[in-house]
């Protein structure tokens, strides 16, 4: 008797321990990780990246934001027109559920634009070195909006190599010749990772130069931007009129275009800010 009674007082205790485990689990589950917004749901950080890059040009941001216990997704922008790359960004993100901050580099900043307009979810947007076009623009135009972009030259041929699309009308894609691409993209980054950044370029279709944007979200939506003053592509004085215009929370590091490679703390902390004041 004696046995079976010490049994059942164990197995009440660790039903009890279980029971409390769970409760302590949900409890926690409903609160955000260190860095994270103070009430509500945690937001999804869904990262962008820009022309002549990938995902993993957002490594060493997401690991940060990961190891302050947030989640990160980083898809691909697929560069073969505006309304492509739009309407994959937007099928994306209707695929998630809750709050989301949105970020996006370069070009990666014109397509969140267009793709967060009318998401509900959808609760700041993050331009880093980033393109804010307003309804009309064209990333040609806005690139050369300002004098300083090592990419606005005469002969575009000079800067890139042209590849010819299949069945792409005339249409053509272009690459950064890799001697060229350290100097525009990521002056002060070790050369031997900026020409691995080179030997892996996605091209990105020469039409998207002239194609205009749609409505912005960034007149319904907060924004947070980050000017990287050393960004020889989209000069930092037409980052500031974007910036200014769209009303964003802003601020400068001295950082090439690919600041988020260069300067990835200083990225991170821009998004944590957007994500601590998206409730």
């Amino acid at each position: 008797m004696k046995n079976k009674r010490q049994l059942t007082l164990v197995s009440l205790a660790t039903t009890a321990a279980f029971t409390l485990a769970v409760s302590c689990a949900s409890a926690s589950s409903d609160h955000a990780p260190a860095g994270g917004p103070s009430h509500g749901r945690t937001p999804t950080i869904v990262l962008l990246h820009g022309a002549w890059a990938d995902a993993s040009s957002w490594a060493a941001v997401t690991e940060r934001l990961q190891k302050r216990g947030f989640t990160v997704l980083a898809p691909p922008n697929t560069l073969r027109g505006v309304a492509t790359d739009t309407a994959n960004l937007k099928a994306f993100l209707q695929t998630l559920k809750g709050p989301v901050v949105l970020a996006g580099h370069s070009y990666g900043g014109f397509v969140i634009t267009n793709a967060a307009t009318g998401n509900k979810n959808i609760k700041a947007l993050v331009y880093v070195d980033a393109y804010i076009p307003d309804k009309g623009e064209t990333v040609g135009q806005l690139t050369s909006a300002k004098p300083g972009s090592a990419l606005a030259v005469p002969d575009p041929s000079t800067v890139f190599n042209s590849v010819p699309i299949p069945n792409g009308g005339g249409d053509v894609d272009l690459y950064v010749k890799p001697k060229l691409f350290p100097g525009f993209f990521a002056a002060g980054v070790p050369l031997n990772k900026s020409a691995v950044l080179a030997a892996g370029q996605r091209p990105f279709a020469a039409s998207i130069l002239n194609q205009p944007s749609g409505k912005p979200a960034w007149k319904s939506i907060p924004s947070w931007a980050l000017i990287g003053t050393a960004d020889r592509v989209l000069p930092p004085a037409e980052q500031k009129v974007m910036t200014a215009r769209a009303g964003s929370h802003t601020v400068s590091v001295k950082a090439p275009h690919l600041s988020m490679v260069s300067n990835p703390q200083a990225v991170t902390d821009v998004v944590i800010r957007a994500v601590q004041n998206s409730g």
